[in-house]
């Protein structure tokens, strides 16, 4: 296939006219499709409608230790629900008391979390809100709900480049050690939103050696896609923060988020906070203002569902069944129509819920609005860099699990011939 770049303008020009009149009869069709969200869909919340029949009028609400879970009490979870927390990002039962298990959305753990350091500090330290500067660490492309919380509280962000073993650990090393404003850097370990990349083990130790300048500098590990895998037999292995911090001596550096957002119901799942004792207890002193305690009856819910480790791993093989023909359908589409052309690249992820299309720079917001116009929603050109400044204007956020696969289908082609008349209309302008 010859690529676009190798094309002369009157080729160009050629094509251009072929595109357009393809992209002519896509937008006569009406399309309302919507690929902006990274959301389950119907089939894949159905898998845990079961769990709405472990619990009865008849069964003991009552946890391993004896407590009443209807009443008030229990502020970090019920035993049996951090064990659960703790098996999700691969620590062992004895690690429950790092645990605090919250409601349904680990987003707001993370806005707490910020939000508490502006206003108390973290562990004693000056409270964020009385400085003159806070910074933040951003690995791009990221998560566009993540730079919007640090947005949200006028933190400073700084772009950090994200490879496909992690953040440029020589850019985050040096800048860590030499400005004490930079407070925190923004995680997604394991199959990144958007990227689908995971950390390497050398990228995590080095996360966990690091030696901040700010004593209350964190790393905000959001573990978001811990057992999100697509393929068993390719999923990808990330080593365990909180080990790895404490042996290198650093126990309280890493703060670590997840939840069942999509592995039960996202609007009625439960979610969880993993970190060191004194952190924990840190956290303890004003959340117990906060609240009197979470859902417990949903917890011990989660807990007889999914069991243990095992369940979840049977119970994520079904949400893969139904999502990764998606994935591979898109994946096998780009490589049929795109490759060798010049108009974008991609990474085939092993899991997670986004596929990054890496358009031709300047291409992006074009691309876009195209799909718009012709009837199909993606992400907002931007959106995974801070501020939505995307600098090179080439990063595009796909987010396949929701359409039915027919709609999914029709996105795609539509997807296609805007990427392709994007890059053909870049290339004559030059």
């Amino acid at each position: 296939m010859q690529s676009y770049q190798e094309m002369s303008r009157e080729e160009l020009l050629k094509e251009k006219e072929s595109l357009e009149q393809q992209y002519k009869e896509i937008c006569k069709k009406g399309l309302k499709l919507d690929m902006s969200r990274g959301k389950p869909s119907k089939e894949q919340l159905e898998l845990s409608m079961p769990m709405m029949d472990v619990l009865t009028s008849e069964t003991p609400l009552v946890s391993r230790a004896g407590t009443d879970i209807r009443n008030y009490g229990v502020i970090d979870g019920i035993t049996e629900g951090q064990e659960f927390i703790a098996s999700l990002v691969g620590l062992g039962p004895e690690a429950y008391d790092n645990v605090i298990v919250y409601g349904n959305a680990s987003l707001n753990i993370m806005y707490d979390c910020i939000s508490r350091s502006m206003m108390f500090g973290v562990n004693g330290s000056t409270p964020w809100c009385k400085l003159d500067k806070v910074k933040w660490l951003c690995p791009v492309p990221g998560y566009d709900r993540h730079f919007a919380i640090t947005e949200c509280f006028g933190i400073e962000m700084i772009n950090v480049p994200l490879y496909e073993d992690g953040p440029d650990m020589d850019m985050v090393e040096k800048l860590v050690s030499e400005d004490d404003s930079i407070k925190g850097i923004w995680c997604v370990p394991k199959y990144s939103n958007p990227m689908g990349t995971s950390y390497s083990d050398e990228t995590v130790r080095r996360l966990a050696r690091l030696k901040p300048a700010a004593e209350d500098f964190r790393i905000y590990w959001d573990n978001a896609y811990c057992v999100h895998d697509l393929y068993e037999d390719k999923a990808d292995q990330i080593l365990e923060i909180l080990g790895e911090c404490e042996k290198a001596g650093n126990p309280n550096l890493p703060i670590e988020f997840c939840s069942t957002s999509k592995i039960t119901f996202s609007g009625a799942g439960v979610s969880g906070l993993i970190t060191s004792l004194e952190n924990k207890a840190d956290i303890l002193k004003r959340l117990t203002i906060q609240t009197i305690g979470f859902d417990k009856i949903n917890q011990l819910r989660h807990v007889k569902f999914l069991k243990d480790i095992d369940g979840v791993k049977a119970h994520m093989a079904k949400h893969a069944a139904i999502i990764r023909p998606k994935f591979e359908m898109i994946l096998d589409r780009f490589e049929e129509e795109l490759k060798g052309l010049g108009a974008g690249s991609w990474i085939r992820p092993n899991g997670g819920y986004f596929i990054t299309f890496k358009a031709n720079e300047g291409c992006a917001k074009n691309i876009v609005a195209k799909a718009k116009e012709a009837g199909v929603v993606l992400t907002g050109a931007g959106a995974p860099y801070p501020y939505k400044k995307d600098p090179k204007d080439s990063v595009i956020r796909i987010a396949p699990t929701l359409p039915p696969m027919e709609e999914l289908k029709e996105a795609c082609e539509v997807f296609i011939v805007c990427a392709k008349l994007a890059s053909v209309e870049k290339l004559l302008e030059a």
